[in-house]
C-alpha cells in the first residue's frame, strides 16, 4: 500500500481538557508520522470552509459555535493507509458507539464534543490539508 497523508484536528474540547499529548501519542504508537502541526483558533470563515458540506444542515450552528469556542491543534499525519488507520484509532463519531481503546470511545463525551476530527478519504485529506497548511 502506498503512503497516504491525512488531516487530524484536536477539537476545542480536547485542547481544553489537556488531551493533545494523548491524541498525538496514540497516532505515534501506531506508527504514523507527524509531518506538520499548528495551534490556532478557527474563525467563522475558516469553519464554514472546513465544514462546507454541513453548512446547510440543522446541526451546523451548534457545530460552528463549538469549533470556534477555543483553540484547536491541526496536524498532518503520514503513513501506510493513514486515512483508514487514523479513523480506526479515532473510533466512531458518536462516543457512545465508539469502541473502548479508541480516542472517542475512551475520551469523547458527545457527537460534537468527540475530541478529534479526521479526514474520511484521501480526497478530503488533500482538501483539509490545503485549508489548514496551504
Amino acid at each position: 500500500m502506498p503512503e497516504e497523508n491525512t488531516f487530524i484536528m484536536v477539537k476545542p474540547d480536547g485542547v481544553e481538557r489537556g488531551l493533545v499529548g494523548d491524541v498525538i501519542s496514540r497516532f505515534e504508537r501506531k506508527g504514523l508520522e507527524l509531518r506538520q502541526i499548528r495551534h490556532l483558533n478557527i474563525d467563522e470563515d475558516l469553519a464554514r470552509t472546513h465544514y462546507a458540506e454541513h453548512v446547510e444542515k440543522g446541526f451546523f450552528p451548534e457545530l460552528l459555535e463549538f469549533i470556534t469556542s477555543g483553540p484547536v491543534v491541526a496536524m498532518e499525519w503520514a503513513g501506510e493507509s493513514a486515512v483508514s488507520v487514523a479513523r480506526t484509532i479515532m473510533g466512531a463519531t458518536d462516543p457512545k458507539q465508539a469502541a473502548p481503546g479508541t480516542i472517542r470511545g475512551d475520551l469523547g463525551l458527545a457527537v460534537t464534543q468527540n475530541i478529534v476530527h479526521g479526514s474520511d478519504s484521501t480526497e478530503s485529506a488533500e482538501r483539509e490539508l490545503k485549508i489548514f497548511f496551504g
